[in-house]
Protein backbone atom coordinates (compact mmCIF):
# COMPACT_ATOMS: atom_id res chain seq x y z
CA UNK A 1 0.00 0.00 0.00
CA UNK A 2 1.02 3.64 -0.66
CA UNK A 3 1.34 5.04 2.41
CA UNK A 4 1.69 8.37 1.26
CA UNK A 5 -1.46 8.60 -0.29
CA UNK A 6 -2.70 9.12 3.85
CA UNK A 7 -0.40 12.42 4.03
CA UNK A 8 -2.71 16.04 3.71
CA UNK A 9 -0.87 18.89 3.09
CA UNK A 10 -2.76 21.51 4.32
CA UNK A 11 -1.05 25.13 3.10
CA UNK A 12 -1.22 28.67 5.18
CA UNK A 13 -0.96 26.30 8.56
CA UNK A 14 -0.14 27.34 10.92
CA UNK A 15 0.82 30.18 9.45
CA UNK A 16 1.11 32.02 6.03
CA UNK A 17 3.50 30.00 4.08
CA UNK A 18 3.89 27.07 5.50
CA UNK A 19 2.91 23.75 4.06
CA UNK A 20 1.90 21.39 7.31
CA UNK A 21 2.00 17.35 6.52
CA UNK A 22 -1.38 16.36 8.09
CA UNK A 23 -0.97 12.62 9.22
CA UNK A 24 -4.76 12.07 10.71
CA UNK A 25 -5.40 10.43 7.52
CA UNK A 26 -3.17 7.51 8.27
CA UNK A 27 -4.42 7.14 11.54
CA UNK A 28 -8.32 6.83 9.63
CA UNK A 29 -6.92 4.32 7.88
CA UNK A 30 -5.93 0.92 10.37
CA UNK A 31 -4.47 -0.88 7.45
CA UNK A 32 -2.00 2.06 6.71
CA UNK A 33 -1.50 3.28 9.54
CA UNK A 34 -0.60 -0.42 10.86
CA UNK A 35 1.52 -0.70 7.92
CA UNK A 36 3.40 2.70 9.14
CA UNK A 37 4.22 1.14 12.62
CA UNK A 38 5.40 -2.65 11.05
CA UNK A 39 7.45 -0.70 8.97
CA UNK A 40 8.92 1.95 11.28
CA UNK A 41 9.09 -1.02 13.65
CA UNK A 42 11.37 -2.88 11.55
CA UNK A 43 13.97 0.08 10.62
CA UNK A 44 14.01 0.19 14.17
CA UNK A 45 14.47 -3.34 15.40
CA UNK A 46 17.75 -3.91 13.01
CA UNK A 47 19.82 -0.87 15.23
CA UNK A 48 19.05 -3.36 18.72
CA UNK A 49 17.48 -0.77 20.70
CA UNK A 50 16.49 -1.43 24.20
CA UNK A 51 13.73 1.38 24.33
CA UNK A 52 11.59 3.43 22.96
CA UNK A 53 11.80 7.50 23.36
CA UNK A 54 9.29 9.86 22.02
CA UNK A 55 8.02 13.34 22.68
CA UNK A 56 4.47 14.34 23.17
CA UNK A 57 1.89 14.88 21.00
CA UNK A 58 2.87 13.57 17.94
CA UNK A 59 5.66 11.23 18.58
CA UNK A 60 2.72 9.85 20.74
CA UNK A 61 0.87 8.88 18.02
CA UNK A 62 4.03 5.87 16.83
CA UNK A 63 6.15 5.48 20.05
CA UNK A 64 3.96 3.68 22.03
CA UNK A 65 2.70 1.53 19.63
CA UNK A 66 6.64 0.69 18.34
CA UNK A 67 7.49 -0.14 21.37
CA UNK A 68 4.41 -2.56 21.91
CA UNK A 69 5.41 -4.48 18.38
CA UNK A 70 9.11 -4.95 19.52
CA UNK A 71 7.85 -5.50 23.32
CA UNK A 72 10.45 -3.04 24.63
CA UNK A 73 9.94 -0.50 27.53
CA UNK A 74 8.19 3.02 26.09
CA UNK A 75 9.63 6.21 27.70
CA UNK A 76 7.67 9.41 27.90
CA UNK A 77 9.62 12.69 26.87
CA UNK A 78 6.84 15.64 28.43
CA UNK A 79 7.00 19.22 28.58
CA UNK A 80 8.34 20.45 31.37
CA UNK A 81 6.66 20.05 34.35
CA UNK A 82 4.21 17.42 33.25
CA UNK A 83 5.78 14.46 34.62
CA UNK A 84 5.77 13.94 39.03
CA UNK A 85 9.36 12.39 39.54
CA UNK A 86 13.05 14.24 39.54
CA UNK A 87 13.46 14.88 35.58
CA UNK A 88 15.97 15.37 33.26
CA UNK A 89 15.33 18.32 30.76
CA UNK A 90 17.02 20.06 28.18
CA UNK A 91 15.60 23.39 26.47
CA UNK A 92 15.38 23.64 22.61
CA UNK A 93 15.25 26.50 20.01
CA UNK A 94 11.82 26.84 18.76
CA UNK A 95 11.00 29.16 15.77
CA UNK A 96 9.68 31.99 18.37
CA UNK A 97 11.64 31.16 21.27
CA UNK A 98 13.03 28.13 23.39
CA UNK A 99 10.66 24.89 24.92
CA UNK A 100 11.85 22.18 27.31
CA UNK A 101 11.14 18.37 27.24
CA UNK A 102 12.00 16.11 29.81
CA UNK A 103 11.91 12.73 30.60
CA UNK A 104 12.38 11.03 34.28
CA UNK A 105 15.97 10.89 35.44
CA UNK A 106 15.42 7.34 36.13
CA UNK A 107 14.21 6.27 32.59
CA UNK A 108 17.11 5.56 30.67
CA UNK A 109 20.80 4.85 31.51
CA UNK A 110 24.07 4.09 30.49
CA UNK A 111 23.06 0.37 29.60
CA UNK A 112 20.38 1.82 27.39
CA UNK A 113 20.49 1.53 23.57
CA UNK A 114 17.02 4.18 23.01
CA UNK A 115 15.55 4.81 19.83
CA UNK A 116 13.94 8.62 19.88
CA UNK A 117 11.29 8.44 17.88
CA UNK A 118 8.70 11.01 16.47
CA UNK A 119 5.80 11.01 13.41
CA UNK A 120 8.23 13.99 11.45
CA UNK A 121 11.57 15.08 11.29
CA UNK A 122 11.95 18.99 9.89
CA UNK A 123 14.89 21.04 11.26
CA UNK A 124 15.34 18.37 14.04
CA UNK A 125 15.20 20.13 17.00
CA UNK A 126 12.98 18.14 18.99
CA UNK A 127 15.13 15.18 18.08
CA UNK A 128 18.41 16.63 18.92
CA UNK A 129 16.83 17.36 22.41
CA UNK A 130 15.28 14.01 22.88
CA UNK A 131 19.02 12.71 21.89
CA UNK A 132 20.89 15.08 24.51
CA UNK A 133 18.74 13.99 27.09
CA UNK A 134 19.87 10.44 26.44
CA UNK A 135 23.55 11.58 26.39
CA UNK A 136 23.03 13.34 29.61
CA UNK A 137 21.41 9.89 31.50
CA UNK A 138 24.47 8.42 30.01
CA UNK A 139 22.50 6.10 27.07
CA UNK A 140 23.50 5.83 24.25
CA UNK A 141 21.27 6.95 20.77
CA UNK A 142 20.66 3.24 18.94
CA UNK A 143 19.07 5.27 16.07
CA UNK A 144 16.36 8.33 15.50
CA UNK A 145 13.34 7.06 13.37
CA UNK A 146 10.54 9.10 12.11
CA UNK A 147 7.49 8.16 9.90
CA UNK A 148 8.46 11.20 7.70
CA UNK A 149 11.99 13.39 6.97
CA UNK A 150 11.29 16.69 5.13
CA UNK A 151 15.20 16.21 3.77
CA UNK A 152 15.08 19.72 2.12
CA UNK A 153 15.08 21.49 5.92
CA UNK A 154 18.03 19.46 6.57
CA UNK A 155 17.57 18.33 10.02
CA UNK A 156 19.36 15.00 10.34
CA UNK A 157 21.95 17.51 9.88
CA UNK A 158 21.46 18.45 13.22
CA UNK A 159 21.46 15.42 14.83
CA UNK A 160 25.00 14.82 14.62
CA UNK A 161 26.96 12.69 11.98
CA UNK A 162 27.30 9.44 13.67
CA UNK A 163 24.09 9.02 14.05
CA UNK A 164 21.54 6.27 12.52
CA UNK A 165 18.72 8.26 11.40
CA UNK A 166 15.68 6.16 9.73
CA UNK A 167 12.55 7.16 8.45
CA UNK A 168 9.56 5.53 5.91
CA UNK A 169 8.65 8.40 4.00
CA UNK A 170 10.69 11.19 2.60
CA UNK A 171 9.48 14.52 1.15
Amino acid sequence: MDISKFIRGVPDFPKKGILFYDITPLMLNSEAYSQAIDEMAAKISATNPTKILAAESRGFFFGPMIALRLKLPFVPVRKKNKLPCKTICVEYALEYGTDSLCIHDDAVSSSDRVAVVDDILATGGTAEAMCKMCEIAGANVACCAFFMELSFLHGRDRLGGGKTVVSIFEK
